[in-house]
């Protein structure tokens, strides 16, 4: 249940920053008056550079959820040690 909300949490963070590079790469070839082969250039490498933008922030998302997964794992043992320990306790003192 948990790891639905860690990915929830990071396509939270990715769509939103896809969307604005993709909306102020369109606003500044809007706004940027140049020659057809020039701005067939540019959107070449906008584009180069929104899918480089991608894949680091991917990889990053990827490694955040194999960390949180991680410690989220990590957590829940040593609760459940702790629960074990204490449940031993109440046994050998009833």
């Amino acid at each position: 249940m948990k790891e639905e909300g860690e990915v929830t949490n990071v396509r939270s963070i990715l769509v939103p920053f896809v969307v604005g590079g993709l909306v102020g790469a369109g606003v500044a070839l809007l706004l940027a008056p140049k020659a057809g082969k020039e701005l067939r250039k540019d959107i070449k490498d906008i584009a180069s550079d929104t899918r480089s933008k991608i894949a680091t922030t991917v990889d990053k998302s990827k490694e955040l959820y194999v960390d949180s997964t991680a410690a989220v794992k990590n957590a829940f043992e040593a609760g459940k040690m702790a629960y074990i320990q204490e449940m031993e306790k109440h046994r050998k003192t009833a």
